[in-house]
């Protein structure tokens, strides 16, 4: 009489354990080869970069201060951050003629009247103070502040939300987190606008599904990319120029989460960064789709370590002229 057959043993839990790890292996070797291949090379000569007679970040500065706005429809938030930062800078120029500025809006190839309103502002203090430069198509906000970045004549260089979040006389307190850092390292140093000190206030006016997103965005970009800094994104941030050369002529991501490279990138630069507590109010109208910009932030983060650590993107030293 034949004997049943007798029933298939589950594996081992060192056998288990084995072919889990191979199978993680497998796939963050498949991740990696991913983030390789469909790594892009960063745009060396791009329509920022143009030569002539149109400002050019490689050159010297000619200004005090460049005010970068990146704005994608935003006609109807604009007006307050352009009449607060306009305001603040005229007065700061009577009290000290010497002082000299520029405030570049970056039209980020928005579909309402952006570019309108921002030609308002360069009719009424001129084109010298106020400069527009309008994109085709949308490329992100990255993208958008590193045209204007590109176009810059200011010996120190200030990226501004449209929105006004950010009160634009904590410029001062930046200034003074970038003063605190010297002597700056080949004329290099960022200092950037922190609302960690917020954080608390925020949590509590957040949805849980909302926080548990920022604290897994916080731990990935501590994890994978930036430790000593608390808020990479915040959207008051301060370079000198020759620190904007360096950072900006080697960024990749140009939507949310160019911050997070920029600062990758001066912390392997060896750029020093102040992190300074400013005023912030969440203003109406945010562009940031919570889970999807999220995820595509995450995916941003993954791909930032894992394109420098295999070589697909690598840092190179520019000079100017």
């Amino acid at each position: 009489m034949a004997l049943p057959p007798l029933p298939s043993l589950p594996l081992s839990l060192p056998a288990a354990a084995l072919a889990l790890a191979t199978l993680a292996a497998f796939l963050l070797v498949l991740i990696c080869v991913i983030a390789h291949v469909t790594a892009k090379t960063m745009p060396h000569e791009d329509a920022e970069c143009r030569k002539g007679s149109a400002p050019n970040l490689h050159d010297p500065a000619t200004r005090e201060l460049s005010v970068v706005v990146p704005s994608y429809n935003e006609e109807n938030r604009l007006p307050l951050m352009m009449d607060e930062a306009l305001d603040y800078l005229e007065k700061r120029q009577k009290q000290d003629p010497s002082f000299t500025y520029e405030v570049i809006v970056v039209n980020d190839g928005s579909k309402d009247q952006t570019a309108k309103v921002a030609k308002e502002y360069c009719k009424k203090y001129g084109s010298d103070k106020v400069r527009v430069i309008s994109l085709e198509k949308n490329r992100g906000k990255g993208g958008a502040v590193r045209t204007g970045v590109f176009s810059s004549r200011g010996k120190t260089i200030l990226m501004a939300d449209a929105d006004g979040a950010t009160k634009f006389a904590d410029i001062e307190k930046v200034e003074e987190g970038l003063k605190n850092l010297q002597p700056w390292p080949e004329g290099m140093a960022i200092s950037c606008g922190s609302r960690a000190h917020l954080e608390k206030d925020s949590i509590a006016k957040r949805s849980y599904f909302r926080t548990l997103l920022m604290y897994g965005f916080h731990f990935l970009v501590w994890f994978l990319c930036v430790k000593e800094i608390r808020d990479t994104q915040c959207g008051f941030k301060l370079l000198t120029r020759q620190a904007a050369l360096q950072t900006f002529s080697n960024l990749h991501i140009e939507r949310w989460a160019f911050d997070v490279e920029l600062l990758y990138i001066a912390q392997r630069l060896k750029i020093p960064i102040a992190e300074v507590a400013v005023n912030w109010t969440e203003i109406e109208g945010s562009k940031l789709v919570p889970f999807w910009s999220w995820l595509q932030m995450g995916r941003d983060l993954l791909f930032i370590r894992l394109r420098y650590m295999t070589g697909a993107w690598k840092l190179e030293a520019k000079k100017c002229n």
